[in-house]
Order: structure tokens, then sequence, then C-alpha cells
């Protein structure tokens, strides 16, 4: 990739992902550098139905239908990034597939506001969180990347997820869009009104906490496949699995009320979970055993059922 190709990348994900943008600056050149580019691509893609107020849906599929066509190599790229993403996506060997149900994804996010179970929210963060995971797996090419993606896959929703409830506000108000299951809603006697004039009650609540035990559940899932990654990418992604998780902990600081303000971490914060997971890891090189003891995701009981992770397969 050319400079141009790398800066332009880099600018869209400091701008727009500043969470995630810290850890990448850990990770190893030859990852870091495409990462900026896989980011950038992403959020090209997202903001074609998240920023379009007063566009037409057919113009905004039409745009995603382009993208498409560039990210295949079946149209001339526009612009550093989607040639930048070209080029990652044959060296890498990047499937058209993951292009098809990312882009699909974002096509569902022009129509579909409001999701009736969990596995529908599930089945459409396969295409875009699931998507994301395996490209991100690709660039950093682990020896064993089929026992890799499942855990990679499962961290990535665990990331949406966490964005879907710290982003409950902004989502209604910008979007009309609700991500909470609307069956997690009901089993808590929210009214979906209720949420959309972002008045929050013990029921809201409730459902948030509903959903936090069930997005740490993924968080655990998918940190235990961190120790399939290269050694210098380890530590970079149990840093966002930190940062992305410390917002359950402000989620819970304000009694899970995120309709009257959306939960932020501070500068001084993140630089806290910076270090703190640092000197753990400086002491010990397990995964999993410095997630439980810096992220704010709780410790699980010890299942009667076998061990918490076998075989590398998501059991949820």
């Amino acid at each position: 990739m050319q400079q141009e190709h790398i800066d332009a990348g880099k600018a869209i994900q400091k701008r727009t992902g500043k969470t995630f943008y810290l850890a990448t600056r850990f990770l190893p050149e030859r990852v870091r550098h495409a990462t900026h580019v896989l980011y950038a691509f992403f959020r090209i893609a997202d903001e074609v139905v998240d920023d379009a107020a007063g566009v037409d849906p057919a113009q905004q599929r039409a745009q995603l239908e382009e993208l498409r066509e560039q990210a295949l190599g079946d149209r001339e790229p526009d612009g550093p990034v989607l040639e930048a993403f070209v080029e990652l996506r044959e060296r890498y060997g990047i499937s058209d597939h993951e292009v098809d149900v990312f882009i699909d994804a974002m096509a569902t996010d022009i129509d579909t506001h409001r999701y009736e179970t969990y596995a529908d929210l599930e089945s459409y963060m396969r295409g875009s969180a699931a998507a994301v995971g395996v490209m991100m797996t690709a660039i950093m090419e682990p020896e064993a990347e089929e026992t890799a993606i499942p855990h990679a896959v499962t961290l990535g929703e665990a990331f949406q997820m966490t964005n879907f409830l710290r982003d409950v506000r902004e989502d209604v108000i910008e979007r009309d869009r609700i991500y909470i299951p609307q069956e997690t809603l009901r089993e808590h006697g929210v009214d979906p009104a209720q949420v959309e004039r972002l008045e929050h009650s013990e029921s809201f609540a409730a459902a948030m906490e509903a959903e936090l035990k069930r997005t740490e559940d993924l968080y655990r899932e998918g940190v235990a496949g961190i120790r399939y990654l290269p050694e210098d990418c380890q530590l970079p992604v149990l840093l966002a699995a930190v940062l992305y998780a410390e917002h359950h902990s402000l989620i819970r600081a304000q009694e899970y009320d995120v309709l009257s303000a959306e939960p932020s971490l501070s500068t001084a914060r993140k630089l806290w979970c910076l270090a703190k997971t640092r000197w753990h890891w400086h002491w010990n090189r397990d995964p999993e055993a410095v997630f439980q003891r810096v992220s704010a995701v709780p410790t699980r009981e010890p299942s009667r059922h076998g061990p918490e992770h076998g075989d590398g397969i998501p059991t949820r």
C-alpha cells in the first residue's frame, strides 16, 4: 500500500473510532496499516446509511452497490481507501463472500429499525461484526486461523453489542433505530414507545442489565481466542476488548440510564485501562487471565457442565 492510502484510512479511523484507534496503535506495523484501511472501508460503507438524512433509500442502496463493485474489483476504485482495500483483499485472500455479507448488512440498516428477537439481531451481526472479525483475522495471519476465526467473530459481536447498548439514545434520536431486541423489552415490561420517548425506568434498566450480561458472555468467548493470534497482536486485541467493555462499567454507574445521557470514556479513563492492561500483561501473558483481572466484565461462576472454553467454538 502507498503511504497516501494508509494516511487516508488512518485519518478516518482517528476521527470516527477513537477507542479502537487507541488499541490499533499497539499493533505491529504490518497489521496496523492494514487495520487503518479496513476500518476506513467499514466506516465509508456505514456512513452511507448512518449519515443519510434526507437521502432517498434507493440512492443509498445504489451507493452501497457501487461500493460493493469497487471493493470486489468490478469497478475502478474511487479514492485511496477503496484502492487500498482492493489490494488488501487480494493480498490476504479475503473472500468475495465476506465483502458481500458486510455490504448486505449495511443495506439492512436502510429499512430495518427494530429487531424482534436476539436471533434476528444476531443474524444482522453475522454480516457486520462477523465479517469484520473474519477480515481482521485474515490480516493478522494466525497459524491456527480456523480456530481463531470463531472467537474473532464472537468478539466482534461483543464490540458491536456494546456500541448498541451505549448508543441507544443516539440511535433513537438520529436514526430512529432500537437495537435492543423487542422481545427483551417485552420480557421486562418495557413499552418500545417509552424508549422512543427516551423515558428511563426500572423496567428499562432491567432490560439493559439482561443485554449487558448476554454481551459479557460474548466477551468471555471472544477473549478466549486471543491466544490463537500471533504474539505481537495479542495485547492490542486484548486492549480493545478491555476498552470496549469498560463502557459497561459506565452504564452500570449511571444505573443503566443510557436514555438521558450517552456514557463516554474519558481520555484519562482510557489511559488508565491501557496502563493496567499493559502492567498485568507484563507479568502474565494469558489473555483470559488478564481480561478477568482488569476488565469491567464480572468473572463468571465456573459451569457445572465442564470447562468454559472447550474446542474453540462459541457455545451460546
